[in-house]
């Protein structure tokens, strides 16, 4: 074997046991049994689990013009992140400029990838004109590997375009894409937030009132109908509220293929955030929540109904989340979490108790594998798969302090939470992509390294 992970705990595919791995030409070919290997590694009273797949993050710029912004990670920092955070693989949203189509969007972003990420990635385009050619494009796409479009509800365009972004779906459903939705309703939001403007009630704290609970349930429940309608496997990103997952939960008691994602800052924050003089770091679309949510969440974790933990990783600096310019119906959305995905949901969920090291790998790799049609290649530990592994060190504890990590954000929202799990080695296709050290984590793949996943369609 080129390397052998020795006796550690393997979580994989429901099941735990203490096992060596044998890794040649990146990928893992046996369990258990007689072997040596070049490199030998021991993971004596470690969990040995499948890389993480942060399925929906934000490593390149919506716009390219001259009034255009971007976040403020890129494919080489956000990787370098995640590989940090014992992610090997990251989903990323992929825009089309004004003008074009996804596919012109998807060659340029690929071509970034190829150039700078570290870790592997696939990508999600972003439908934002649902015309016949956009339609067309979706078939072509997922016979080239590209089974995923996102479609944004938010946008005022969606609704004077429904009638295309239904036929979108349709022609998702026939080619095995699926389709990822971002669930608020814009009418509700506008109300809202002129609302606030006018009552002068501009500060952070009146953010959650901008983007109430009722604008993703609204926005929930017609994703759930044209799921029903189309028959297009809909994928709910960043859930937020008991509401909207209730919503979701009767559509999956119906048969409906509904899968929904939330966020790290939904299962660890909540709204009273917002009242801290900083809280506008804390700005995410949705907003956070409250704890009877954040229960509800951690609820669906346990039953299934929530799918999958992803960050969508949108980083801006503190000084630009806190811009004094802005209102709080306009403040700066997203922050960085791919570095912090897999610890703190560690700390917070497997510490504690609330949720099992099998629920971890299930929401963290194994499902997302399973849905974006990398499985098993990605989200595994068996023979066949990549070698994608996390040597995970469930006593080391850490305190977190953005200053000191990789995204260019330079601050987490969680800055001074102690927290205690942490990956000790991150191995991507057989290579060693960062170790932990005593001050902190040293990534060591080079940017350029990383590849594009195959994918294959969706088959229900």
């Amino acid at each position: 074997m080129d390397v052998v992970v020795r006796n550690g705990m393997v979580v994989t595919g429901g099941s735990e046991a203490v096992t060596d791995v044998g890794i040649r030409d990146g990928v893992i070919v046996q369990l258990g049994g007689e072997m040596t290997g070049t490199t030998e590694l021991d993971a004596t009273d470690r969990y040995v689990l499948p890389g993480g797949i942060d399925a929906h993050v934000h490593l390149t710029a919506p716009g390219t013009g001259p009034d255009s912004w971007r976040w403020v990670d890129d494919f080489e920092v956000g990787t370098r992140a995640a590989a940090a955070g014992g992610v090997t693989t990251v989903g990323n949203m992929s825009f089309p400029q004004p003008g074009e189509q996804m596919k012109a969007g998807l060659e340029r972003d690929n071509a970034d990838a190829d150039a700078n990420a570290i870790v592997d990635y696939f990508q999600h385009t972003v439908l934002l004109t649902p015309d016949d050619e956009g339609i067309a494009q979706i078939e072509e796409l997922a016979a080239a590997g590209h089974p995923s479009i996102k479609i944004f509800m938010s946008f005022r365009r969606f609704d004077r375009h429904l009638d295309g972004y239904l036929r979108a779906m349709q022609a998702a459903a026939a080619s095995g894409t699926v389709v990822l939705v971002h669930c608020e309703d814009p009418a509700v939001m506008n109300c809202c937030g002129h609302a606030l403007d006018e009552a002068g009630h501009t500060e952070a704290v009146h953010f959650p009132k901008s983007r109430p609970v009722e604008a993703e349930r609204i926005a929930t429940e017609r994703a759930v109908g044209y799921c029903a309608t189309t028959g297009a496997t809909t994928y709910v990103v960043h859930l937020s509220s008991a509401a909207a997952l209730e919503a979701c939960r009767k559509a999956r008691a119906r048969g409906l293929p509904v899968h929904v994602e939330t966020r790290p800052i939904y299962l660890h924050l909540n709204e009273s955030r917002f009242s801290e003089p900083d809280g506008a770091k804390y700005a995410g679309a949705p907003p956070l929540r409250s704890d009877a949510d954040r229960d509800a969440l951690w609820a669906g974790l346990n039953d299934g109904t929530v799918s999958t933990v992803c960050t969508d990783h949108a980083p801006w600096t503190l000084d630009e989340k806190l811009d004094p310019t802005l209102t709080a119906s306009d403040l700066r959305h997203g922050m960085a979490e791919l570095e912090t995905l897999m610890p703190v949901l560690w700390s917070e969920g497997v510490a504690t108790g609330r949720i099992s090291v099998a629920t971890f790998v299930e929401v963290t790799s194994t499902t997302a594998a399973r849905l974006f049609g990398l499985y098993p290649r990605k989200g595994t530990i068996a023979p066949g798969s990549d070698a994608d592994i996390v040597i995970w060190n469930p006593n080391d504890t850490r305190t977190i302090d953005g200053s000191t990590m990789h995204s260019n954000a330079g601050y987490s929202p969680y800055d001074g939470w102690q927290v205690t799990g942490w990956p000790e080695l991150t191995i991507s296709r057989g290579e060693i992509i960062a170790r932990a050290t005593e001050t902190g984590i040293d990534v060591l793949g080079a940017p350029g390294r990383g590849r594009l996943a195959e994918r294959k369609r969706l088959v229900r």
